[in-house]
């Protein structure tokens, strides 16, 4: 399967650390955070990895083409942001008509990609997506999942301030071929997958929870706390369904 890894973005709430760095290239105790994902997908068996480029592209195209994976990534330039459905669009070619995964690099994790995808394929009937889930210790500053019996998503719950629980979106997904032609008919060549698209298909998207490690290192508290605990995790994560355990 291919990966399109997002990490185009400005960084902006992690000044003054993305100042002169990409979000991307960050350090995690050493280690740019772009080599845990690399290491994480293809250690997994992913075919290609495409990743979109625009805040200090220069930096992560180098670090790209120096990298022991560099014959299985291809690089996309966006001279202005697309949005995340406005780049899957935009490369719509190079997922060849085929399922694929989407991740946000903005996230230190280890879940078990080749779990997340078998997840995927034996989802229930009318299912398009599947989304990986974490628990958060910060639900108001989340995405908050309510599921169903099957571990279907059947709300969210977006930064609100009493949420129902600490279930969040992991900004990982896999997606079915079809949600292309669903960005496509909106018309614009802009589009947020999570605010125009993923809302549409509430109680048609399968929730996996991941028993690993998982932040949004967007700020600094987050970076220094991610910084602290990822080195003292007790194993790699894994994804799973609640059914399956």
């Amino acid at each position: 399967m291919r990966v399109l890894l997002l990490a185009a973005g400005v960084g902006s709430r992690l000044m003054p650390y993305t100042a002169t760095t990409p979000k991307c290239l960050i350090e995690i105790n050493g280690r740019p955070l772009l080599d845990y994902w690399l290491e994480l997908l293809f250690d997994a068996g992913v075919e290609r990895v495409l990743i979109n480029t625009h805040y200090l592209a220069e930096q992560v195209n180098a670090h790209v083409k120096a990298s022991r994976w560099a014959s299985k990534i291809d690089l996309v330039y966006e001279a202005e942001l697309l949005g995340t459905g406005g780049t899957v669009l935009a490369n719509r070619d190079w997922f060849q008509g085929q399922p694929f995964v989407l991740a946000h690099a903005d996230n230190l994790t280890d879940f078990d990609i080749a779990g997340l995808i078998a997840a995927h394929q034996g989802r229930p009937p009318g299912h398009l997506m599947t989304m990986l889930a974490f628990r958060t210790d910060d639900p108001q500053s989340c995405g908050i999942l309510e599921l169903d019996e099957r571990q279907t998503v059947m709300a969210f719950h977006e930064k609100v301030a009493n949420p129902p629980g600490n279930l969040a979106n992991g900004a990982v997904y896999v997606f079915e071929p079809e949600i292309i032609d669903i960005i496509a008919a909106r018309g614009t060549p802009v589009v947020d997958l999570s605010t125009e698209i993923i809302p549409g298909f509430v109680e048609r998207i399968l929730s996996v929870e991941t028993n690993g490690y998982h932040r949004d290192i967007g700020n600094p508290e987050a970076l220094r706390r991610a910084r602290a605990e990822f080195g003292q995790r007790p194993g790699s994560g894994s994804a799973h369904t609640r059914h399956s355990v």
